[in-house]
């Protein structure tokens, strides 16, 4: 069913506030990936936010350049069945997602992401972001770097105290 030229405008708006709005717009090839597989992909990606969703790549193409910070970007790599992963609050989770996916789907593969400023990142620098640590990860170890001297420094300070009654408890026994 042809969509209405009022609805396909619509949708161009949604997917250009989208690409807005995300800190990362994710572009990932699925061909050949179950619809199965799919919607337990879009499940798993909720819970880190990340909205994922099959668009017709003309429309996208039409919101990219509807948007004069997104203009710039060469459109050549869209086409083809492509998914696009969007999330609000995280860089790196959209990437993410799709790269663990991909180890049990290898159907799946990121073929680039476009950041909120409308700057293309190719596939290699896509799939080394999905590397990346998740931002929790990156707290913890900075409270871990952060606590180590100080951890140091108690078990310093502890084995001397301990020095100090071990030597008190030999001269103790020796009387």
């Amino acid at each position: 069913m042809a969509l209405l030229r009022e609805k396909k405008n619509q949708i161009v708006d949604e997917i250009s506030q989208s690409i807005v709005d995300s800190k990362m717009t994710v572009i990932a090839e699925y061909e050949g990936t179950p619809v199965k597989a799919l919607q337990s992909l879009r499940r798993e990606a909720r819970d880190s936010g990340t909205t994922i969703k099959v668009i017709k790549n003309r429309l996208v193409i039409k919101a990219l350049q509807s948007n004069p910070d997104f203009k710039a970007i060469d459109t050549k790599f869209i086409n083809g069945m492509l998914l696009y992963v969007f999330n609000k609050d995280d860089e790196v989770a959209g990437a993410q997602a799709i790269a663990r996916f991909a180890k049990a789907q290898p159907t799946l593969k990121i073929i680039g992401a476009i950041t909120n400023n409308g700057e293309f990142v190719s596939e290699q620098d896509a799939n080394a972001i999905a590397l990346l640590p998740t931002k929790e990860q990156l707290r913890g170890q900075l409270v871990g770097v952060l606590a180590a001297p100080l951890t140091g420094f108690v078990g310093v300070m502890s084995a001397n105290l301990r020095s100090v009654f071990n030597v008190l408890n030999a001269r103790a026994d020796s009387i």
